[in-house]
């Protein structure tokens, strides 16, 4: 259990993606891990372990082999999940009420995010001596919530409701005369509220992770989706020895929930150009960067929906999963995710030497699913792929449900990913060592 209690702590640590990044980095540099800014110069050594960051939301660390690079494994995780970005301290309205002026980030469950105790994190930029500098912000309290209308005075709402953004899911902060949410974040930074000169801030559930079932079965937390990959990723990514000619990368990407489309996104030049970088200052020449991508593999990690105890119907009556049944590998006939036979027969082969147990999910034919990282991030660095992930239920609630065992399943899958020698010697043929 100690890698759920390890992942427990990463999510409760990691309110916003910039503590994600934090907290992922605060275990790099613990490791050995050497910090690289995308602004400076960077000098690199084989053998050794690198990261660098971008918009403090994103985060890729790698690790170079002992000699020449002939190919990499690499993960994908994102540090990001649906929430409500703050856009304003007040929204008009009654002048005996405060609430936030919010707008929705990604696609939640409204319901699962009324009535409950939240708050505040993300950063804040503020102005200094020498400039400006962004400082992160979580306000460790019950500050605020969104209170759902009684059910006296909408008597059907047990029938169904469609939520507005805009005048359901306000956040209530306080009553007249209550301190500004500017002047609690700089109470908390120890500045002046005039020094606060922009924020990126959304709410988060102020529960804790717990575990849950008589025997600890599953665990429940907030920003399940996708911080339990985002931990297991890394944790096997750790794990791993450095190689002789392969190099190990992990990748959290910010802004999957909104497709991904950022500078700090998986559609973005970030993945590349650490690529090109790496490229440049081990004097690789463009046969041998080329060489090194195809006999490449990426592990794209997000969860995948476990069968409903209350909808079983939801689920692909051919391709069922369970929380605790081991790492998900997702199968898509439309290629929404990245996972083909061979590169799940490969994944497969891998699990199964190191007795980690799988299972194969796939949408209901009349039921698509949408895009992962690992489709979209194919179009920036093409490379084999494979989609997996953990069975959780309630997947874009403000609180989420999954299988205790899981995150050792997946963590232990990806350190073997990361140390098993296999080669590609043709197209289609994989060899193990």
């Amino acid at each position: 259990m100690d890698t759920l209690h390890q992942l427990m702590n990463f999510i409760a640590g990691s309110p916003s993606p910039y503590h994600a990044v934090r907290s992922a980095a605060a275990l790099l540099e613990e490791a050995g891990f050497a910090r690289l800014e995308e602004c400076a110069p960077w000098t690199l050594e084989w053998g050794n372990g690198y990261y660098t960051t971008r918009n403090q939301s994103s985060l890729i660390a790698f690790r170079l082999p002992k000699n020449l690079v002939t190919g990499w494994r690499m993960t994908a995780a994102h540090s990001d999940s649906p929430t409500f970005y703050i856009k304003g301290d007040v929204l008009e309205g009654d002048k005996r009420y405060l609430r936030l002026s919010a707008e929705g980030y990604g696609g939640m469950n409204c319901a699962s995010w009324l009535d409950r105790p939240l708050t505040v994190a993300g950063r804040a930029v503020v102005k200094t001596a020498q400039g400006v500098e962004s400082r992160l912000v979580y306000l460790d309290r019950d500050l605020l919530t969104i209170p759902s209308l009684a059910i006296h005075q909408q008597r059907d709402v047990n029938k169904g409701h469609d939520y507005n953004a805009q005048k359901d899911m306000q956040p209530l902060y306080g009553l007249a005369d209550s301190p500004s949410l500017t002047q609690l974040v700089a109470e908390e930074l120890k500045v002046s509220p005039e020094d606060i000169l922009a924020t990126d801030l959304t709410l988060c559930p102020r529960q804790q992770p717990v575990v849950l079932g008589p025997a600890g079965e599953l665990f429940q937390a907030p920003r399940i989706d996708d911080l339990a990959c985002a931990y297991a990723t890394l944790e096997g990514f750790l794990t791993a020895q450095t190689m002789d000619s392969t190099g190990h990368i992990y990748c959290l990407f910010d802004n999957e929930e909104v497709g991904s489309s950022t500078r700090q996104g998986a559609l973005s030049s970030f993945l590349p150009d650490v690529l090109s970088r790496i490229a440049h200052v081990m004097a690789l020449d463009p046969q041998q960067v080329r060489q090194a991508l195809a006999a490449s593999m990426l592990l794209s990690a997000d969860n995948g929906h476990a069968v409903h105890p209350n909808f079983t119907e939801k689920a692909d009556p051919a391709n069922k999963v369970y929380p605790n049944g081991g790492v998900v590998v997702k199968l898509s006939a439309n290629q929404k995710y990245t996972t083909t036979g061979l590169t799940a027969g490969l994944f497969k082969a891998i699990c199964r030497q190191a007795g980690v147990p799988v299972q194969v999910f796939a949408n209901r034919a009349d039921e698509p699913g949408g895009s992962t990282l690992g489709n979209l991030l194919s179009q920036a660095v093409s490379i084999p792929m494979v989609d997996i992930g953990m069975a959780q239920l309630a997947m874009h609630s403000a609180v989420e449900t999954a299988g205790s065992q899981d995150p050792a399943y997946m963590a232990k899958a990806c350190a073997a990913f990361f140390q098993t020698h296999f080669t590609l010697t043709a197209d289609g043929i994989y060899q193990f060592a």
